[in-house]
């Protein structure tokens, strides 16, 4: 077997296990993006309902105030 061949195998070998290790990685920063967005989910609604519970306690004037 000549040695271009030898290399050019080689070269497959390790572009292979890097496919297979950049796949693993890519699932796995998937996953923590996934959990990143549920948490901001998480926020987004209770700042709503923050936000409608000081809007209940100002009472209807406080749109009147925000237009100033």
């Amino acid at each position: 077997m000549s040695s271009s061949l030898k290399n050019t195998i080689e070269k497959i070998k390790n572009l292979e296990a890097e496919k297979k290790n950049l796949l693993a990685e890519i699932e796995g920063l998937k996953k923590i993006a996934d959990a990143k967005a549920v948490s901001l989910e998480s926020e987004v609604v209770a700042l709503r309902d923050e936000v409608k519970s000081l809007k209940t306690l100002i009472g209807p004037e406080s749109s009147n105030h925000s237009k100033m």
